[in-house]
């Protein structure tokens, strides 16, 4: 369990520092694993037996709008996870036992907006909360990761520097991802990752400072599809409820 501060982040002049290197230990391909397990995008929805009772209970999986706000909701067979699309901007879910998911609320076309969010967190396993998205031309699938459980994605990537923003510094990681699940079908493609130092579950993220960052260190997006603050969570357990705006 982690405790987060609920105050607001102010826009900050980001730092860039330019530091790439490779991570490798005796760990690695057990770690890269995990963040291929754990980056699966939210593309075709589960139907059929694939879902509990629990989940047929709830909003069911796929994409749409509710409330004024895009909403996506992916799931791997296996476990039980139940999402609820709320008012406005706000979603719960809880997950117990779950194999793959990722759930949020945000916008159908992603840009360099300032995203607020806020509610509780509380994962018990393997399990990211962040702005995530996707680019095409090229293809690329992104996270800024505010807070995550018990693995950091980052031991599996390459860093490539950092970037100081909303009162944290981000560590910034980019990966690929060969012949794997996409908005595009099946497809070889880049992901970048912001990864915060200070974990937390309310604030605000000033997106244009972590593509800046991202550009500045060879790493472009293309154009924008949807933008979501998403949980996501593998082999675990837990539980949100975060509001978006």
């Amino acid at each position: 369990m982690f405790l987060f501060s609920s105050s607001l982040q102010l826009k900050t002049t980001p730092f860039i520092s330019n530091t790439a290197s490779m991570h490798f230990s005796s760990l690695f391909v057990a770690a890269a694993a995990f963040v291929t397990a754990l980056a699966a995008p939210a593309a075709e929805p589960v139907t059929g037996n694939g879902m509990s009772s629990l989940v047929e209970r709830s909003t069911p999986a796929g994409t749409g709008t509710n409330n004024g706000y895009y909403y996506s909701f992916w799931l791997a067979q296996g476990g039980n996870v139940n999402y609820n699309n709320k008012g406005a901007g706000e979603y719960s879910v809880s997950w117990q036992n779950c194999n793959n998911f990722v759930a949020g609320k945000g916008w159908a076309t992603g840009s360099a907006r300032n995203i607020n969010f806020k509610g509780s967190y509380s994962p018990q396993g393997n399990s990211y909360l962040s702005v995530y998205g996707w680019s095409t031309n090229p293809l690329v699938e992104y996270y800024i990761l505010e807070s995550y459980g018990t693995y950091n994605p980052g031991s599996g990537l390459t860093h490539m520097g950092t970037v100081t923003t909303d009162g944290s510094v981000y560590d910034i990681y980019k990966g690929v991802r060969t012949q794997q699940p996409s908005i595009q079908g099946t497809a070889t493609f880049n992901q970048y990752w912001s990864i915060r130092k200070n974990k937390r579950s309310s604030g605000t993220v000033t997106t244009a400072n972590h593509f800046n960052a991202w550009a500045k260190l060879g790493m472009k997006l293309g154009q924008h599809n949807y933008q979501i603050v998403a949980t996501e969570g593998y082999q675990s357990s837990g539980s949100a409820d975060i509001t978006v705006s």
